[in-house]
Order: structure tokens, then sequence, then C-alpha cells
């Protein structure tokens, strides 16, 4: 299984090599997030090379980099934008899954209860209580 499903058009994952490309276009999906800076570590591949392989195998491709500590709630707001606009389902990546996590969960808050944002992370393996008190706030 590619991906840890969070919503029906929506699973997250870690970083992949570009040569997954194909697989994740046969397991259904349509489109690939990108939450991850280059050159966060080394050899990691670059998001041109992953752009690349993604269009080869048919995947829209959408570039949205941030880092952790500087999570925002105008990147919550441009994630979900870029999950209106791309075509389901999609799958979105950064190092380990996390991030990806935290904007989804930073956009739908107000949206869902906090408990069920946490639940449904928790529940994909991502343990993002730490933001309990920002999604509270929204």
């Amino acid at each position: 299984m590619i991906g840890r499903k969070l919503t029906d058009g929506l699973s997250v994952s870690p970083q992949m090599p570009p040569d997954a490309m194909a697989e994740i276009a046969a397991s259904g999906f349509r489109a690939v997030l990108v939450n991850r800076p280059d050159g966060e570590e080394p050899g990691q591949p670059s998001t041109d090379a992953m752009e690349a392989a993604a269009r080869a195998a048919g995947l829209e491709f959408h570039r949205l980099p941030v880092t952790m500590p500087s999570l925002s709630t105008e990147d919550a707001a441009a994630f979900s934008a870029a999950l209106d606009e791309l075509p389901g389902p999609v799958l979105a990546y950064c190092r380990t899954g996390t991030r990806s996590t935290a904007l989804w969960a930073l956009s739908q808050a107000g949206k869902r209860p906090t408990d069920e944002i946490l639940s449904i992370a928790a529940a994909a393996g991502y343990d993002l209580s730490m933001l309990r008190p920002r999604l509270d706030a929204a």
C-alpha cells in the first residue's frame, strides 16, 4: 500500500525515490504534492527529479515546500487550496509524512473537531498532539 490514508482524497507518505511514481500512479493516485524543500538532507532526490518522474507516470505535481518550525496558517491555506485544485486522490509527501499530515491538520482546524483531527492523524501513525493549542485556537 502506498501512503497512509487521512481522507478518501488524501494520503501522506515519507520521501520515496523517483522510480516509485509509476507504482503511485498504478495505485490510483492522480496527483503528488511535495512538502519537502530541496537539500534537506544529503542524497535526497531533487524536487525536479520527482516532478519529472511524476509527470512521466501521468501524475499532476505540485510543490509546497515548508519546514516544520515555520509551519504557518498561510502554509495550511496553500495546502488546502492545492488539494482543491489537484485531481484526487492526492499523495502528499515530506521526509517522514509528519509535515504533510500537520499541514492537513491545520487546514482542517475550525472545520473538524480537534479530537477528530488528532485521531485521524494518529490512526495514520502521526502524533500531532503538539498542534492541539493551534487547532483549538482556530
